[in-house]
Parts: structure tokens; sequence; C-alpha cells
């Protein structure tokens, strides 16, 4: 098992697709379903042996969770904040590029 390359709260977007999204959890290994699994192109579908990414992830059209494979995140280097309404509920203000967790928030 391998350690997690980013972090919690880290601004991070997809090697492939054009989406960013804030980090609120990680998984050491694949953890979500064989159906979910199996949606994915054979071709490129990553190895399940990998951190796994939740993110609060948008598009210049949309906002959803994504979950994503450490392969396929690179760091965001924009520097700009993101919109997702979620990231209010867990995180506090954008600083020095990232989200920092606010701790007894119901």
């Amino acid at each position: 098992m391998r350690t997690a390359k980013y972090n919690i709260g880290q601004v991070v977007r997809h090697r492939d697709h054009p989406f960013r999204g804030v980090i609120f959890d990680v998984d050491p290994v694949f953890a979500n379903t064989e159906e979910w699994y199996q949606s994915i192109p054979e071709d490129c579908r990553p190895s399940k042996n990998q951190p796994y990414y939740h993110l609060y992830a948008e598009t210049e059209a949309t906002y959803y969770v994504a979950y994503v494979s450490e392969q396929n995140l690179v760091p965001d280097a924009s520097g700009e904040p993101l919109e997702h309404p979620e990231l209010t509920a867990r995180f506090g203000e954008f600083e020095d590029g990232r989200y920092p967790l606010q701790y007894g928030l119901n």
C-alpha cells in the first residue's frame, strides 16, 4: 500500500478531463463498487491498488462529487479558489492554494 500523494483540502485537477476539485477524503486503495469500476473503459481503467480521492469537483458548467485515482490527478497550479457549494460545510476560506478543514462543525 502506498502513501497518498495528495492531502485533504488540496486543490487538484484531472490529468485528462476538464475539471478541478478539492480533496475531502482519501481511500488508500479502491473502495467503490465493482459496477462503478467496470464502467470505466478497459483501455483507461486505473489500477485498484493505489489511493483514490473523493473530490468536490467542478467544471465551468456544473458542481459534483468525483472519485478519482491518484494516477489521474495533478496539483492545480492556478491559485484560484473553487465555487463548489459544499465546500463551506467542511472547509474554511481558501488560503495559500488550499482549503483548511474546519473543526467542530455539525
